[in-house]
C-alpha cells in the first residue's frame, strides 16, 4: 500500500451491525468510572412533538433537525440534561448549574448512532457548548476507551445502560478545513498539516479506527511561535474494529481526503514520511506502557467480545498476517485480539507501515 498514491473510493459497510455492552464492559466502565447513574436516557429524548430542518448560515442542509417538546415534557428534561453537563464537567457540582439552561436540542437521522446534539448556554454572557446523546454501542465505546488511552488527546465520555454521552470535540470539520483552509496556508503551515496526517493515518491504522473521512474529524488548530500547530481529531467512533478490509482503516485512501493526500505528496518524501510513522508509533508505545494496567483490562473484555462479524474478522486478520509477513492475525476469533497482537508489534518495534 502506497501513500504516494491518490485515494480510491472503498466503502465502508452500509449498515453497521449494532452490538450491545456486555457485562465484563459494564464493569471495566465502572471501574474506571465511566458508567454513572444519569437522569435523561436516549430514550427520553425521543418524545419529541415536532421537528424543523436546521441550515447553516449558508442557508444549506446540515442533516441535522431542531426537535421541539411539549411545555410538561420540557419542564423536565431540560434541568435534567444541564445537570448532565455538570455531571460532565464539574462532576456533578450543581452551583455552576443556576447560570446554565438548554438553548436547543438537534436529532440527526444520519448515521448509524441517531445522536441529539444538546446545545447548553451560559445566561450571564451567553457563551455555549454542546454534548451528544446516543445509544450506548459496544463498538462505540472502545473506540472511545482507545482514543483516550492511545492518542496524545483525552476525552470524556459517560454511559448508564444503554445511553452513551460524550463531550464535544472542538474544531474545524475536516471537510470545512479541506475545502476552504489548506490552499491558503503558507508552505510552512502546508507541510504541518501533511506531517499531522501521516500521523493521523499511523494511529488509525495501529489501533484500527474506520470510516475516517474528512466529515467524521476535526482540525484543532493552534496559534505557535512560527505559524500554527494542528492536530487531527477523530469524532466518529462508530468504526472501531469493524470492517474486513485493511484498507478502511487508512484515511488516505478515502477520496474525500484527496487534497490532503496531494498536500503530503507535494511537501513529503519517503524519508520524511518514515520519520513520523516512526515519531508516531513510539509515541503509541509509550501510552501504552503507562496505561499497562487500564489496557490490560480493557482487552481482557475486548478479545472475547464479538463487535463485527466473523467473515470480517477473518478477512482483515489475513490481511494484516499478509501485511506484517506475520501469521499470527490469522488465527485471531476476535476484533479485540486483533488489535491486541498489533500493539504488541509496536512495543516490540516490529510494525509494518504502509507508505
Amino acid at each position: 500500500m502506497d501513500l504516494l498514491t491518490e485515494p480510491r473510493n472503498d466503502v465502508p459497510s452500509k449498515k453497521k451491525l449494532f452490538y450491545s455492552i456486555r457485562s465484563e464492559l459494564r464493569d471495566y466502565l465502572l471501574k474506571w468510572d465511566r458508567e454513572v447513574r444519569l437522569p435523561v436516557q436516549y430514550s427520553d429524548l425521543l418524545r419529541f412533538n415536532l421537528k424543523t430542518p436546521l441550515r447553516d448560515k449558508e442557508g444549506r442542509d446540515t442533516l441535522w433537525h431542531t426537535v421541539y417538546y411539549d411545555e410538561r415534557e420540557m419542564s423536565e428534561l431540560f434541568p435534567n440534561l444541564t445537570y448532565i453537563y455538570a455531571i460532565l464537567n464539574t462532576d456533578g457540582d450543581i452551583k455552576v448549574m443556576e447560570h446554565l439552561s438548554v438553548a436547543r436540542i438537534d436529532y440527526c437521522v444520519f448515521g448509524n448512532s441517531k445522536p441529539f446534539r444538546i446545545r447548553i448556554i451560559n445566561r450571564l454572557n451567553d457563551n455555549y457548548d454542546h454534548f451528544y446523546v446516543k445509544v450506548a454501542d459496544a463498538s462505540r465505546v472502545y473506540g472511545l476507551e482507545l482514543e483516550h488511552i492511545l492518542s496524545p488527546n483525552r476525552i470524556t465520555y459517560l454511559t448508564d445502560n444503554n445511553t452513551l454521552i460524550e463531550e464535544h470535540i472542538p474544531g474545524l470539520p475536516g471537510d470545512v478545513f479541506i475545502d476552504h483552509h489548506i490552499s491558503n496556508q503558507s508552505k510552512f503551515n502546508q507541510i504541518r498539516i501533511s506531517k499531522e496526517f501521516v500521523k493521523f493515518n499511523e494511529r488509525c491504522f495501529i489501533r484500527l479506527l474506520g470510516d475516517m473521512r474528512s466529515y467524521n474529524f476535526v482540525a484543532d488548530i493552534t496559534p505557535d511561535i512560527e505559524g500554527n500547530q494542528y492536530r487531527i481529531r477523530a469524532i466518529d467512533f462508530d468504526q472501531q474494529s469493524y470492517e474486513g478490509k485493511l484498507k478502511l482503516y487508512l484515511p488516505h485512501f478515502f477520496k474525500e481526503n484527496l487534497k490532503l493526500v496531494q498536500l503530503g505528496m507535494q511537501h513529503l518524501n519517503e524519508t520524511t514520511m518514515r520519520q513520523y510513522q516512526e515519531e508516531e508509533r513510539t509515541l503509541i508505545a509509550h501510552r501504552v506502557r503507562s496505561a499497562h494496567y487500564r489496557l490490560n483490562d480493557l482487552f481482557n473484555v475486548m478479545c472475547i467480545d464479538r463487535i463485527s462479524p466473523e467473515t470480517k474478522v477473518k478477512q482483515l486478520g489475513a490481511e494484516l498476517s499478509h501485511h506484517h509477513s506475520l501469521p499470527i492475525f490469522a488465527h485471531c476469533d476476535t476484533m479485540g485480539q486483533i488489535v491486541y497482537e498489533l500493539l504488541n508489534l509496536i512495543v516490540g518495534k516490529r510494525f509494518s507501515s504502509p507508505l
